[in-house]
């Protein structure tokens, strides 16, 4: 049952208060999936979701899947050389954004349906905020509806982290992933500020699109918390698709181009640039501080503070005079400033929980120093009768960590002698969707190293493999973490064709606490990417 459609939302006059056994604040992974669970067991249950576009949560409407569906579309033009003309660009990239609202309304009115159209379950779109203990007022377009549940579900999932920079929330052509997703025209020029794995994944696409890309990343070493020859791996990667990267970046302000772009003041810390001005203390339009995007990037891409072999900048510390002590001190690295030019620009910069206007405070829920709601390993928040899941409560942003809260939670309430614990939780794997697939499960080489662990290091380039020879994909390495006495596996890196299938072997073989070994001796069929792991592990 539903008091809204996609297209009308309504209120019943005679119903302004309903009491119902259980409250869902958002239409997420884990809270359509325990919705589901508990209408079938009889429950009575309320989902409230604050906008029509986003039944079914992040994942299908403005994550993982239109996202995935626009890599696919992108990888495609590439392969088929759609990206080498401003004609073919415009056409592929008009066709892969169709394809992608396509795919993302049916999904979405699948999973509107799959909840509204069962007796048990009333779905209001509105936005929801707490009244009391186990009250809730739901803003709808036609007045609040107040919920009073017996039991209280969070899952509204995160919103993306904004930095403080001036401008950046005026200036037409800057967006979310959000935004960047849903565009009518390609831009020709893109500038990503952040250098994680969601702007990496954006970078990757919209290069094969045939998007000039260059990614700002705020200190000098790329994905410090991978390997280095991993991310050394990547980087190679996506400045072969055309990426340029610029390091030690900082940007300052952001405005309205003269041309209609965008125009970003960024510093460059660690270099100096002959004559060079702030964008910011140049008026629109004179031109004589803006350099092209193109041409700042070709001559300020660099890998470390204190080298760059182009365009006469220098990087340099400057000595001053010695210290009372005797020893040399050393002023802060110099900077230089750059205006880039651009076509549009993606905010990258993480995610952050989406708790503003729920009025936690009102329930007695608390939230933990990073703005995430306070849950314990049962996923319990501080007030009685009220749980979080999903990427609320500060656990990794996947869309199957929220559906593995769900079996944290629904093993509370279906009797069972010991619920399901968000300690029991194992190995979880992850995959960022490049041109080369990233995959990775369990600890790499520096955290192994960090925990003093006695390990060995198995490595394979891709191209030994012949599934990837006959696919024509044999960019990538593989490398693997194994304890050295027991040959458990600690962990495996995988940036190869197919590695988002292949790193849940992996996973299951860590689950079960098989050895090294039994992947170095599983018969696998032929010939297949899987297969890898056989010399992987040898």
């Amino acid at each position: 049952m539903s008091i809204s459609t996609p297209n009308a939302i309504s209120t019943p006059s005679t119903s302004p208060t309903i009491t119902t056994d259980a409250l869902i604040i958002g239409f997420g992974k884990g809270g359509k999936t325990l919705a589901a669970k508990l209408s079938a067991a009889g429950r009575k249950v309320v989902v409230a979701e604050a906008s029509a576009d986003m039944y079914g949560g992040t994942c299908i409407n403005i994550g993982c899947l239109p996202s995935k569906s626009l890599i696919l579309s992108a990888e495609q033009a590439r392969r088929d050389g759609a990206n080498s003309t401003p004609e073919t660009r415009e056409a592929a990239f008009e066709a892969a954004i169709k394809e992608k609202r396509r795919v993302t309304s049916m999904l979405r009115d699948k999973n509107y349906h799959k909840l509204a159209d069962q007796d048990n379950i009333t779905v209001i779109t509105g936005r929801a905020h707490f009244t009391g203990p186990h009250s809730v007022e739901i803003a709808t377009a036609e007045g609040p509806v107040a919920v009073t549940a017996s039991k209280i579900f969070i899952n509204t999932g995160a919103t993306p982290r904004i930095p403080d920079i001036p401008g950046i929330h005026t200036t037409p052509g800057v967006y979310t992933s959000t935004g960047l997703m849903d565009l009518d025209d390609m831009p020709q020029r893109l500038v990503i500020i952040g250098s994680g794995f969601i702007g990496l994944e954006f970078a990757s696409m919209f290069a094969d699109f045939g998007t000039e890309v260059t990614v700002l990343q705020h200190n000098v070493e790329f994905l410090p918390r991978e390997d280095a020859d991993v991310a050394a791996a990547i980087r190679a990667q996506l400045e072969a698709q055309g990426v340029k990267f610029l390091f030690n970046a900082d940007t300052k302000a952001i405005a309205p181009a003269a041309d209609g772009g965008v125009r970003l003041s960024v510093a460059v810390k660690g270099m100096t640039r002959g004559a060079s001005q702030a964008c910011d203390s140049t008026p629109a339009g004179t031109g004589n501080a803006h350099t092209d995007i193109t041409g700042a990037t070709d001559t300020t891409t660099t890998t470390s503070p204190t080298s760059n072999p182009t365009d006469h900048a220098t990087m340099s510390h400057v000595q001053t005079k010695p210290s009372d002590d005797g020893e040399p001190r050393f002023a802060e690295p110099a900077e230089a400033r750059f205006c880039l030019t651009t076509d549009a620009v993606l905010v990258a910069t993480g995610r952050t929980p989406n708790v503003e206007g729920l009025h936690l405070e009102a329930a007695g829920v608390e939230l933990t120093e990073r703005g995430a709601v306070k849950v314990d390993e049962l996923l319990r928040t501080t007030a009685a009768d009220i749980w979080a899941l999903g990427d609320v409560n500060g656990g990794p942003q996947h869309t199957y960590i929220s559906l593995d809260d769900y079996r944290v939670v629904w093993s509370q309430l279906n009797g069972s002698d010991r619920p399901y614990t968000v300690k029991d939780r194992k190995h979880v794997p992850s995959s960022t969707f490049l041109a080369t697939p990233y995959s990775r499960v369990g600890l790499n080489e520096r955290e192994a190293k960090a925990a003093g662990l006695d390990y060995v290091v198995k490595r394979l380039p891709v191209a030994a493999v012949p599934k990837a020879q006959v696919m024509r994909r044999p960019d990538g390495l593989m490398k693997a973490i194994v304890e050295r006495n027991t040959g458990r596996i600690l962990g495996a890196m995988l940036l190869s064709v197919e590695s988002h299938e292949v790193i849940n072997i992996v996973k299951l073989a860590m689950d079960l606490d098989a050895p090294a070994s039994t992947l170095r001796d599983m018969v696998f069929t032929h010939p297949t990417i899987a297969e890898a792991l056989n010399d992987l592990f040898a």
